[in-house]
């Protein structure tokens, strides 16, 4: 799983330094970078390319849209880290954007991974056509604002300090964390035009959003600093709503694998095409381990 896993993220790397040393020398390319690479580990990616397998997409093609995915995933982290949003003033291990280049730059690079998102995804050496590329820009736009991404931070921070029942925890972080997955899910079965499956892999895509949301909430909770890569026990100081909040700990862990259970149910049909997937759903737990 490692193995695979460190190749995904260094194709993926590899695909996104060569795209933007392409791009014109402004003077947001050194912050753009700094926020995006090396980056994390590349689970949005290993996902994609693990559906994609069983849909037999081509490998490159999956990439690409793993670049895409990435540029979406560090421009919210950017702005998530943002004074205004949660304020954090580390991630990935290093100093956060806006505490290196300042809170201005910071909103601009993140906003300028966004848009580069859209770029990788329309360009023409992106071998699809024009229609299944409209369909991934649309699916894409919709995961990142108000109704995705944006939508889930602005959830997050209005429900602080506040008593929430577990629906509309879940609606928020399913909006936060769980749309961008449903993307990465969809997007190969979007290429592949099994187009009767989207509706099964955008719930697959949500649920291991929301597990992945879960396991991060354990890890602030448990975790340490250098283990999560940023400041570890802020959710309880800011009264954030999380399942832990509401269930505990230890049920906040029943209650994850259960959905672990409920996903592996519904990759069933697939047999042994779905094994890579199901270990990269076993990573996302272990990261609490």
């Amino acid at each position: 799983m490692k193995k695979k896993l460190n190749k995904i993220a260094k194709d993926t790397n590899l695909f996104l330094s060569r795209f933007l040393s392409k791009q014109k020398k402004t003077d947001l390319i050194k912050p753009i970078i700094y926020g995006l690479l090396p980056g994390g580990k590349k689970i949005r990616s290993k996902l994609i390319v693990d559906v994609g397998k069983i849909f037999k997409v081509k490998y490159q093609n999956l990439i690409q849209i793993g670049a895409a995915v990435e540029c979406i995933h560090a421009y919210s982290l950017i702005h998530d880290d943002l004074p205004c949003m949660d304020n954090d003033s580390l991630r990935r291990g290093k100093l956060s954007a806006h505490k290196k280049f300042g809170e201005s730059t910071a909103i601009l690079a993140g906003n300028s991974l966004l848009t580069i998102a859209f770029e990788i995804l329309s360009q023409n050496n992106f071998k699809q056509d024009e229609k299944t590329k409209t369909k991934l820009i649309n699916l894409i736009s919709k995961c990142s604002g108000h109704s995705g991404i944006a939508g889930g931070q602005y959830l997050d921070l209005k429900l602080e300090r506040k008593k929430i029942p577990l629906k509309k925890i879940i609606e928020m972080q399913i909006k936060k964390t769980g749309k961008l997955f449903s993307f990465c899910c969809m997007s190969p079965v979007i290429i592949s035009k099994k187009f009767n499956y989207l509706k099964k892999f955008d719930k697959i895509g949500s649920d291991i959003g929301l597990l992945f949301q879960i396991t991060d909430d354990l890890i602030d909770y448990a975790g340490s600093t250098k283990k999560a890569g940023k400041k570890t026990k802020k959710d309880f100081k800011k009264g954030k709503a999380t399942l832990i909040s509401l269930l505990g700990y230890k049920n906040t862990i029943k209650y994850s694998n259960k959905l672990k259970l409920n996903i592996f149910k519904r990759l069933k049909i697939f047999g042994n095409k779905a094994n890579d997937l199901k270990s990269t759903i076993d990573c996302i737990l272990e990261r609490n381990k």
